[in-house]
């Protein structure tokens, strides 16, 4: 099991809605550590009152949890080949707390920055095709009473074994929080 720190420096202000906002940039511990017997990596980062957990998910396991459901073979092999994680957040505060995927970006190793596909646009993908299946997707934005905790996946048009950042914010108590995970890497193509 190995541990390092993402460690962002200074303030920053960020303008939503014309509305100037100050973003508290936090410390935090990421932890990587192997999932269960699958040897595939997990990367669990811990903030004060918050936590963010990312599990690889092999393209066979996708393509599995999709044809199980019965989703057109199109749409199957689609999501099989996306990087998807297993993502688990937690409200671990004494407060309310919030996200919003939308704000998330993941930086590829070109340096270029990219929005992460929220489940709003899945779905609206997936309606234009014909499907209603709405199950399995992180939820683009939520607002967790304290003990709340959520999970669904997270997709990146990655392919396996690719290495990225991943920018994710949260607010808690009307101050919003940004950190970073290095070096997350996308599931292989097949069990290691």
């Amino acid at each position: 099991m190995s541990c390092f720190h993402a460690w962002l420096n200074g303030l920053k202000l960020t303008t939503l809605a014309g509305i100037c906002l100050q973003i508290a940039p936090v410390n935090a511990e990421v932890e990587i550590f192997t999932e269960g017997n699958s040897k595939l990596l997990a990367w669990k980062a811990q903030h004060p009152g918050f936590s963010l957990q990312l599990i690889q998910l092999l393209p066979d396991y996708v393509r599995a949890i999709y044809d199980a459901r019965g989703l057109p073979k199109d749409i199957v092999e689609l999501m099989a080949g996306y990087c998807v994680f297993g993502t688990i957040i937690k409200n671990e505060s004494g407060t309310d707390l919030v996200y919003r995927v939308a704000d998330w970006r993941y930086v590829t190793n070109d340096g270029q920055s990219h929005q992460v596909k929220t489940k709003t646009q899945w779905l609206e993908e997936w309606k234009k095709l014909g499907v209603a299946f709405r199950w399995s997707l992180l939820p683009d934005d939520q607002r967790f009473s304290p003990g709340d905790w959520s999970q669904g996946f997270t997709t990146l048009p990655l392919a396996p074994d690719t290495t990225f950042n991943l920018h994710y914010s949260w607010t808690m108590e009307g101050e919003t929080h940004e950190a970073t995970i290095e070096e997350l890497r996308c599931a292989p193509s097949t069990a290691p």
